[in-house]
């Protein structure tokens, strides 16, 4: 349950609001656990088949999130839509798709603390499907189940205040990072800002608030473990509003994050930089699967690994910068930059829109 407003003043630098949670000795020890997981993941990326654990994570994630608001594509169906294939299925459930794709690649220009980029967001994500997307709610919500009305959302003429505040406390509060992503993720589901898209947007957030403790989380499939876990992750969201704080969430989120952290690690990276032949291996088997085997012909040049590594990042990722693409190939900032200039003197690359908010396009079209 939603606490009163505290009526006391406030420093700017602290919340003028504190939303109702306890931190358990579980979370406790939860924090501790997934802190110390997160480099192995980290690293974990950085293995040869990395950009293809990133896509199939996206494929993942985005399809769980819808699947648990009811929409029935499969994950290769969701995987054609994003390579652009034709699919056939109701034209709203194929709308979800694209729209979360969308939304999910303009990830790296969001900022988790600010609430125009959840409207933002929101707007994307349900594009064509409702008519106040982007814009809260203007009349009452309910959540129902099989057997009625599980929970009344808080009255309309609320949501911006309790939206206003809840983004204050997020900003300004001093709890750890993994802690204010589940307190958020509750307290958003609480008030259920938004007519439709609550769901999807909300664990969208989440992974923002996550990216702020390790960029690893924007290819983390927090949802893909949500969704295998549907009925107790309803289960703590009601067992935390009966309670009136948030507690039973943030113990169960926790839960999750740990347990996808550890799920998803997969081979030790030094069995593959002992093999450093495969890694090549695998760099041209993805690059010939993404971009085509007679892309090189086409502008005349045989790429090497890097430059291919490059392309595939772009391509993988078009809203990425310089900055990102060296930190996930261990190249030097100025020689992406070098790779990037003559790619886009030569016509192998364009870029759409301005410096800041534009992305890029491999003109791998043949």
């Amino acid at each position: 349950m939603i606490a009163a407003h505290s009526i006391t003043m406030a420093k700017k630098s602290e919340p003028t609001y504190v939303p109702p949670f306890t931190v358990s000795a579980e979370a406790i020890n939860l924090i501790a656990k997934i802190s110390g997981q997160i480099e192995r993941y980290a690293i974990r990326m950085e293995q040869s088949d990395g950009l293809r654990l990133r896509k199939a994570n996206r494929i993942r994630t985005i399809h769980s999130s819808l699947a648990i608001e009811g929409n029935t594509l499969t994950e290769d169906e969701v995987r054609d839509i994003i390579d652009g294939k034709t699919v056939v299925a109701p034209i709203r459930q194929i709308q979800e798709v694209k729209n979360a794709i969308e939304t999910y690649e303009m990830y790296p220009t969001l900022d988790a603390f600010n609430e125009k980029d959840l409207l933002k967001a929101h707007g994307v994500m349900m594009k064509a499907l409702i008519d106040d997307a982007g814009r809260y709610r203007r009349g009452g919500v309910g959540v129902f189940g099989n057997q009625g009305l599980i929970h009344l959302a808080p009255p309309a003429d609320r949501v911006p205040y309790l939206m206003g505040d809840l983004f204050n406390w997020l900003k300004y509060s001093k709890d750890h990072l993994l802690v204010r992503s589940c307190v958020f993720h509750y307290e958003f589901e609480f008030i259920h800002p938004f007519i439709d898209g609550n769901g999807r947007t909300g664990r969208l957030w989440q992974s923002l608030i996550l990216g702020k403790l390790h960029p690893l989380f924007e290819h983390l499939p927090v949802e893909n473990m949500v969704y295998a876990n549907q009925q107790a992750y309803y289960d703590a969201i009601t067992a935390s509003t009966k309670t009136g704080e948030s507690g039973p969430f943030i113990d169960f989120m926790l839960n999750e994050i740990y347990k996808t952290l550890i799920e998803h690690q997969g081979e030790p990276i030094t069995n593959a930089q002992n093999k450093p032949s495969e890694n090549k291996a695998e760099i041209d088997r993805a690059f010939d699967e993404k971009i085509g085997k007679k892309f090189g012909v086409k502008f005349g040049v045989k790429f090497g690994v890097n430059e291919k590594m490059v392309l595939l990042l772009l391509s993988e990722t078009p809203t990425i910068t310089a900055a990102e693409i060296a930190e996930h190939t261990g190249l030097s900032k100025r020689g992406v930059e070098k790779q990037i200039k003559k790619f886009r003197d030569m016509g192998i690359i364009s870029r759409i829109g301005s410096d800041k908010g534009g992305h890029w396009i491999v003109n791998a079209d043949l």
